[in-house]
């Protein structure tokens, strides 16, 4: 340095996180209705003004073209934008058309980044380098300066409930409350709009905004309902694929189509039964079977991890007659390579993308025609976007639609919806092709007319029958222990304190949860429902559970016993 062959200065390297997967940056003509709705929402980013919209627009209306126009107004007024999706699945998609528009400008905050990446984009953000957030749950909370406007895309999605660790709180629910604090517009986007949000909108809490049609004049797909059982009768299943959505798969292919398969099950057998004494392989832990994984040939428990061998006979009765039922992704794949050996297949699911930027790198390669055949769980149905994506096909509707959950019907009717509208896209008119043992189900028939009127109709009358949300508040009280007579007396005892309150309030006995035994704990449930027309602010509920804590740490012997208190759970089971 003295001699000045070198000189030595600082300079801060951002380890900025970069997606795998890109776009060109089209231009992209605003119809009349969307520049509509952009003029409505602009008014209340200029009057620094807190207003929800809903915005219902059908898979393909173009609602991103809208969020990137808003943001473009957003920042022209030296103000900030949050743009919050469900899954890291969506932001490969979404990141890459937001840097098109906004360049560095643009920070992204997910799990799947490393701590590096989340640290510097953090800084950027406080520092104000960063006017546009787009992540997950947790990128609500972001450092973001003179917040202009929030959009939650997906709102629907039962992702944004962090339901695995305290505090349970949708990131939904929080970001209407968050806008409120910053005087701001937030847009809650959906093509099947949660029955609350939609509830919510029609009792005039949030505005309406509806794109009633597709962009570029393409046309919603071509849906098909094929009765697996009728369907087997005429012998026309080959193993869990019927004929007719195998011709509809070599069809598109011939032509160069981009095809997507959907079978929300991971693994390749979701069990394994004895033949002779029906003994099931079930997880050490967790009272649920355990699910064949193929390619690693173990058995996999997907709710603790849990693995162990394949086994060659039964532990029960030492039987040789071992029988793998269900069908995971793995087994799909398999089938779609025996049956087109010559086309390009890739699974997509938790198992499979796992490393960095492996969802991105296979977007890349289907959206450039090297990948024929996408199979996949609920992350292929979500937000994606590719023009020569014409065919999607559904192995099973009863996935979701048997749980034993009040909100099965609705979740069913949003994933079938959701994953058709990646079909056809384009000028190419897409198809669907979905399998199931009941196609006069009623949700079945909406999807299969679009209908989602009808749906909520009839949906949100069934909510009312029966007490659920959006008509009460509902509260999910769990016991947990790895000593079942300690959960059961834990549950019964703070039942008995909510007793003071069932003159008030719709309270469960004490039972089992669907799921016994999970990560080594037995489980039991409480579920109190709070009509809020006789208690509107949900005061009675807050201190009846506050009341019941505090007589239960004081009177019960099994206070030590671990309790979680959810409040609108996504699921109760």
């Amino acid at each position: 340095e003295k001699r000045s062959l070198i000189k030595v200065f600082e300079k801060e390297i951002s380890r900025d996180y970069i997606e795998a997967y890109s776009e060109k940056k089209t231009e992209l003509k605003l119809t009349e209705r969307q520049k509509q709705l952009i003029n409505e929402v602009d008014e209340s980013i200029n009057r620094n003004n807190f207003k929800p919209f809903l915005l219902h627009g059908v898979t393909g209306s173009g609602k991103t073209q809208v969020y990137i126009e808003l943001t473009k107004k957003v920042l022209a007024k030296n103000k900030s934008a949050l743009i919050l999706v469900p899954e890291i699945s969506l932001t490969p998609q979404i990141t890459s058309r937001f840097y098109n528009n906004f360049g560095n400008e643009v920070s992204v905050l997910h799990s799947r980044m490393s701590l590096g990446e989340r640290y510097d984009s953090w800084r950027k953000i406080l520092n104000g380098k960063s006017k546009v957030v787009i992540g997950a749950r947790s990128a609500l909370f972001a450092p973001l300066n003179n917040t202009g406007l929030i959009i939650v895309d997906e709102e629907h999605d039962a992702s944004y409930k962090q339901f695995d660790s305290v505090p349970k709180y949708n990131a939904r629910d929080c970001a209407v409350i968050l806008a409120q604090h910053h005087n701001c517009p937030v847009i809650l986007g959906s093509a099947t709009p949660s029955m609350e949000s939609m509830y919510n909108a029609l009792s005039g809490k949030y505005k309406l905004l509806e794109l009633t049609e597709r962009i570029d004049g393409a046309k919603l797909p071509k849906i098909h309902l094929v009765n697996i059982s009728f369907e087997k009768k005429k012998k026309r299943m080959e193993q869990v694929f019927s004929k007719f959505m195998l011709d509809k798969i070599e069809d598109r292919l011939k032509k160069k189509e981009g095809v997507i398969i959907l079978q929300n099950r991971r693994g390749f057998s979701t069990q394994i039964y004895c033949d002779d004494c029906g003994e099931l392989e079930i997880c050490d832990n967790c009272s649920v079977p355990m699910v064949y994984h193929i390619n690693q040939n173990i058995l996999k428990c997907h709710y603790c991890g849990f693995t162990k061998d394949v086994p060659k006979v039964c532990n029960n009765c030492g039987s040789y007659s071992l029988k793998y039922f269900g069908t995971g992704t793995e087994r799909v794949e398999d089938e779609l390579e025996y049956f087109f050996p010559k086309a390009v297949i890739k699974r997509v699911d938790s198992d499979s993308v796992s490393k960095k930027n492996s969802l991105s790198k296979i977007l890349m390669e289907f959206s450039r025609g090297e990948i024929d055949i996408l199979v996949g769980t609920q992350m292929v149905s979500k937000g994606l976007d590719f023009p020569r994506l014409t065919l999607v096909g559904v192995i099973s509707a009863e996935t979701t639609l048997w749980l034993p959950d009040f909100r099965s019907d609705e979740r069913t009717f949003q994933l079938l919806t959701q994953v058709s509208g990646r079909a056809g896209r384009s000028s190419i008119e897409g198809e669907v092709v979905i399998q199931t043992f009941n196609e006069k189900s009623f949700t079945l028939q909406r999807v299969l007319q679009n209908d989602y009127q009808g749906f909520y109709e009839r949906e949100i009358a069934s909510r009312q029958g029966s007490g659920y949300p959006p008509f009460t508040r509902v509260c999910l009280i769990e016991t947990k222990d790895t000593d079942n007579d300690k959960a059961r007396g834990a549950a019964l005892d703070f039942h008995k304190e909510l007793s003071a309150y069932k003159k008030y309030l719709n309270v469960t006995p004490a039972s089992p949860a669907l799921i016994a035994r999970l990560k080594g704990q037995f489980r039991y449930h409480i579920l109190i429902k709070s009509s809020k027309e006789t208690d509107p602010g949900g005061r009675v509920l807050r201190k009846a559970v506050m009341d019941s804590f505090v007589e239960f740490n004081r009177k019960s012997r099994y206070r030590d016993v671990k309790l979680f208190f959810d409040v609108d759970p996504q699921s109760v089971m």
